[in-house]
């Protein structure tokens, strides 16, 4: 029997608009976090999710709290970061994402609880994490997931990092989206793939390696958006 989800006062995922998540480290950045971050919002990005474990401490909160400052900037709202389209995850980091007063976290098999998570975030946060298979989807499915959204990968082969497992293809994407569980598709995501991604039943995409390798990310944002809304 399936179990009632964990309660959560986070505004739906699963929206009409589907979600653009970039998934970034600090190096992608560069030095000024807040114009980068500022660059890809105004190109068409919803959600920036920051992953990087080779900073720490005071460094990694500066990096956060100047890219949930940039998702605030121009809506007159000081919580504009904790509201869609505009929205900054943290990877792990609970703690970051408390002091920073980001928009949610996304956690890994080695952070803090979701329930832990949802206790201490505000309740307007989103609590993520990443899942690798359609059962693994189904199964937290029947027992009350405490997501509020989840990353499924890889979708197709990674373009950011050498392939850990075969990708699931789109036949494991339309399984794993026909329960309740918000999907984003991710990995290996170009804007062909990010229509069928949309058709297969995903709520959105999670794109890494192409915002790296591009000398113009913001194009890539724009392409993918444009695709997205079903402008191309």
């Amino acid at each position: 029997m399936r179990r009632r989800r964990a309660p959560s006062m986070a505004p739906p995922v699963s929206e009409s608009r589907p979600i653009l998540c970039v998934v970034l480290d600090a190096a992608a950045f560069g030095p000024e976090p807040g114009r980068f971050a500022r660059g890809l919002f105004r190109a068409g990005a919803d959600w920036l999710q920051l992953r990087d474990r080779t900073i720490e401490g005071r460094d990694h909160l500066a990096w956060t709290r100047s890219v949930v400052e940039a998702a605030r900037e121009g809506t007159g709202d000081p919580g504009a970061a904790l509201a869609r389209p505009r929205r900054v995850l943290v990877n792990r980091r609970l703690d970051v994402a408390l002091a920073a007063e980001a928009g949610g976290v996304h956690l890994g098999f080695d952070a803090p609880t979701a329930a832990e998570a949802r206790r201490l975030l505000p309740k307007d946060a989103l609590v993520g994490g990443s899942l690798h298979s359609a059962d693994e989807v189904e199964r937290a499915d029947e027992a009350g997931s405490p997501y509020d959204y989840v990353h499924l990968a890889p979708i197709w082969a990674p373009n950011s990092k050498p392939m850990s497992r075969p990708p699931l293809g789109l036949e494991t994407l339309d399984r794993a989206c026909r329960g309740g569980i918000p999907i984003l598709a991710q990995g290996g995501i170009d804007p062909d793939r990010a229509r069928q991604a949309i058709r297969a039943g995903a709520v959105g995409i999670a794109v890494t390696g192409d915002i790296r390798s591009e000398t113009e990310p913001e194009s890539t944002i724009r392409r993918l958006r444009a695709v997205l809304d079903g402008q191309i």
